[in-house]
């Protein structure tokens, strides 16, 4: 099979499959780096040792963090199980251990100070939302009016990561920012639009 038909195939199989675009994207960049490696191979008679030596290779010498490790891992296993319709390699049989390191999170008082010295509505209401309901950028920008249900206090993520919905709860401050916002006439405008 050729490097080309490989990326084709493997990508019609993502797609099919309803994997989203930023996975699919993600998957084929880890796909043919994997294919740049193994170039002088017969791709699918490419052995354990030298899967092996790939991966030591991302790992040492490109220094890929836990998560690109698992998206290279993932990607071959899919292209082996998917593509050539063989058994996964063994090589690939791993168990990764997830660094244990704690993320930066803003106390309450730098939050407080952040929004203290936020004068524009727009801005202090973008930042509370991120803030208090975790949304991520992505899902921010997809928000709607329609989403936001002040009866049940919570607001409908639509399509986040992974494709995915989900309910979040809405806290009683945003509420009454996002009203404040939206009675200062923005008219029922979503956030981001100028």
């Amino acid at each position: 099979m050729k490097k080309q038909d490989i990326i084709e195939s493997f990508n019609k199989k993502l797609v099919i499959e309803n994997y989203s675009d930023q996975t699919i994207k993600n998957y084929l960049s880890a796909l043919k780096l994997f294919l740049e490696w193994v170039e002088k191979l017969t791709v699918a008679k490419v052995t354990e040792k030298e899967i092996e030596e790939y991966l030591f290779y991302c790992k040492i010498k490109k220094k890929y963090s836990f998560s690109s490790m698992k998206q290279i891992i993932a990607t071959i296993r899919y292209l082996y199980l998917n593509v050539f319709n063989k058994p996964i390699p063994k090589a690939l049989d791993l168990k990764l251990r997830k660094p244990t390191i704690l993320p930066n999170v803003l106390s309450v008082s730098d939050i407080s100070k952040i929004l203290s010295v936020t004068s524009n509505i727009k801005h202090k209401t973008i930042l509370l939302l991120i803030y208090a309901a975790g949304l991520r950028l992505g899902e921010l920008l997809k928000l709607k009016i329609g989403d936001i249900d002040s009866d049940s206090m919570r607001i409908h993520i639509r399509e986040g990561k992974g494709k995915k919905d989900r309910y979040i709860m809405l806290s009683e401050n945003v509420l009454v920012l996002l009203r404040e916002y939206l009675f200062e006439g923005q008219k029922g405008v979503i956030l981001w639009q100028h």
